[in-house]
């Protein structure tokens, strides 16, 4: 079985605090994007710097219906508290959520891709995307061809990431003038790596939401958290 998803809740609670290591703390606020088109379902994720446009980026295989969903980002701000207060905060994102629904998720399961068996997984392993510019993001199967731009070193992602102060983390949306497709693109964590997305589902069984953690929040067994 794959690694379990970690509790959510402490992401998206703004005031949520956690230590980060001795001596660094971080508080949690939510950041909302706009909404992300889904014009077939099948959501994929990506670093878009990398693969976006290329047709190698898999939808997972939980699908939802069509329609238009709202993306948000938990960032968490961390302060070292042997460091005086600074003018510029840092900030990382620590996971971006797509929601389906409001119902609240009762159960978790990691996404995978045609192909990917979850059973096959030990406890520690998960499957994931890779990092390689320090971005993911958010987009349907079906809009992948909008954005070929986005591929190099120029186009509509590139000017997005380039706003100045905060709002370089993003998240940022990007519309493709011609087919209106749009894509949810936002920093991720700490840079480069390979993180999993997890997807939550109701008591009905039905998809609630699509998570992507970028390992910034440490899991219980690692601290307690607090909520201030």
């Amino acid at each position: 079985m794959p690694m379990p998803a970690p509790d959510f809740t402490r992401h998206f609670t703004p005031g949520s605090r956690f230590t980060e290591e001795p001596g660094t703390t971080g508080e949690m606020s939510v950041v909302r994007a706009g909404e992300l088109w889904l014009p077939s379902g099948k959501v994929c994720a990506c670093d878009p710097f990398v693969t976006l446009g290329t047709g190698e980026s898999e939808p997972f295989t939980a699908e939802v219906p069509p329609g238009r969903y709202a993306v948000e980002c938990a960032v968490a701000t961390l302060v070292d508290d042997d460091e005086p207060p600074s003018d510029e905060p840092h900030l990382r994102i620590a996971a971006a959520r797509l929601l389906i629904s409001d119902a609240p998720p009762v159960s978790w399961e990691i996404a995978h891709q045609a192909g990917q068996d979850p059973a096959q997984l030990a406890d520690d392993e998960f499957f994931a995307y890779g990092v390689d510019a320090g971005t993911g993001c958010f987009y349907d199967a079906a809009c992948d061809e909008s954005f070929p731009d986005c591929v190099g070193e120029e186009g509509p992602l590139w000017d997005a990431f380039a706003a100045g102060g905060d709002a370089y983390l993003g998240p940022h949306t990007v519309t493709a003038k011609d087919t209106g497709h749009n894509l949810i693109a936002f920093m991720s964590g700490w840079g480069d790596g390979a993180y999993p997305t997890w997807v939550g589902r109701g008591a009905d069984g039905a998809v609630v939401c699509f998570v992507t953690d970028f390992f910034v929040v440490p899991s219980e067994g690692e601290e307690t958290a607090e909520t201030g």
